[in-house]
This record gives C-alpha cells, structure tokens and sequence, in this order.
C-alpha cells in the first residue's frame, strides 16, 4: 500500500518525536536544547527592543538555562509583553520552523537563516566574556552556516523537522516544569505575578494552553493543503 505524502510527513514527525523522547536526557537532544534557550533569551531581547529597550548581553547556562539582560522600558505593557516573550517566542520560532520545513521546499535557506540569526545572538553572548555560551552559540551558528554549504537539501528537511519538533516538545514541558509544578521560582511568569497579582500559576496554564494551540493550529494549516 503506497503512503501519501501527508502520511509521510505524518510518520517522520511521530518518528522524531519518539526519538526525542526516548534519548530526551542525552547528548543527543542537549544540543537542541539550549538552541530553544536561546530563542527564549533572543525573544526576550527582541520584545525589549521593540518597546524602546536595549539588549545589554545574554548569557547561556550549561544546565539549559539562559539569562537576558536587558534595559526596562517605562511601559507597564511593555514589561508585561517582555516577560512573556521567553515562552511564547520560543514556541512561535520553533513552531515556525517545523511548519516552514513541512510548507515549504527551500530548507536549506531557512538553515541559513539560522546561522545568521545566532550569529547575531552570539554578539551579545560573547559580551558576557563567559565561554560556555559562547563557543556553544557560534558553534551552532557554524554548523547552521556550513550544513546550508555542504550538506544536502534531504538533511536540511529532516534536520529542521527534527529540530522543530523538539524545539515545541521542550517549550511545552518548560512551561509546564517551571512555571506549574515549580511556581515561585522566580520565573518569568513570576515576575508578571508581581506586576499584576495573577498568580504564576494561573499564567503558567495560560501560556501552555497557548502553546498547545499554536502548535496544533500550525501542523493544522501545514497538513491541510498537503497532498494526500
């Protein structure tokens, strides 16, 4: 029996997907998992730029940690929206690559999109002097760089899809270990906690709930017009 390509797409994502659960704790997934750190730190940054602050330097944690400092914009809605740029920018960028790879035919330029953008992250890496973040932040940039150079558009598929589809599965636990199970911990959504006096908790499911629904809007909309 021939599989259609949307069950093709179907079969490779539920591969990856197993894959990454049963070596989740191993150094094959730990590589993609600080590349979701820094996404988190980079949206943070962003979303302070775009209210009229400025990135100081971000730092990036061999515990799969990260750190964005940045300058505060007088904006109590600015504040808010910062905070919760780490969570929900992560999962809109690793949503946006998953679905981009299932979309669309030219994987290897959004590979080298990649390498740009974590070029530009490892700037502000590289000011905190501290070696971790850095040589990790310019060697996932130089893979990126190179892959798009001498690798084939075959990998440039299932890489991104790979790292897609662990980008979104680490997103929604992070939020669900962080931020429900381990409330006060002094998290993003803590800090809203503070501004607002919604308890963390509470923010927590809200922005899990968003993250579900991205993701399953996005393979939605990305397997609708697949051809079966």
């Amino acid at each position: 029996m021939a599989v259609s390509p949307k069950q093709k797409q179907i079969l490779i994502l539920a591969f990856f997907l197993l894959i990454a659960i049963i070596f989740w704790n191993t150094p094959i997934i730990y590589p993609v998992k600080l590349f979701v750190v820094m996404l988190h730190e980079l949206s943070h940054g962003l979303m302070a730029e775009l209210f009229g602050g400025d990135i100081i330097n971000i730092q990036i944690d061999p515990r799969i940690g990260g750190y964005c400092q940045y300058t505060v914009p007088d904006s109590f809605i600015g504040r808010i929206f910062i905070a919760s740029a780490g969570y929900l920018g992560s999962i809109f960028w690793g949503t946006l690559i998953l679905f981009l790879a299932i979309k669309k035919s030219y994987d290897r330029q959004i590979s080298l999109v990649i390498g740009i953008v974590l070029l530009f992250l490892s700037w502000f890496v590289i000011k905190t002097g501290e070696w971790f973040g850095i040589v990790m932040t310019i060697g996932f940039s130089g893979f990126m760089l190179l892959s798009y150079k001498f690798l084939s558009d075959e990998f440039h598929d299932y890489f991104l899809k790979f790292i897609g589809v662990v980008s979104c599965l680490y997103v929604v636990l992070d939020i669900k270990n962080d931020l429900i199970d381990r409330s006060g911990v002094g998290s993003d959504a803590d800090s809203i906690a503070e501004m607002t006096g919604i308890p963390s908790v509470l923010i927590g499911l809200i922005w899990l709930g968003i993250a579900l629904l991205v993701v399953y809007g996005s393979l939605k909309y990305a397997f609708k017009s697949t051809n079966e």
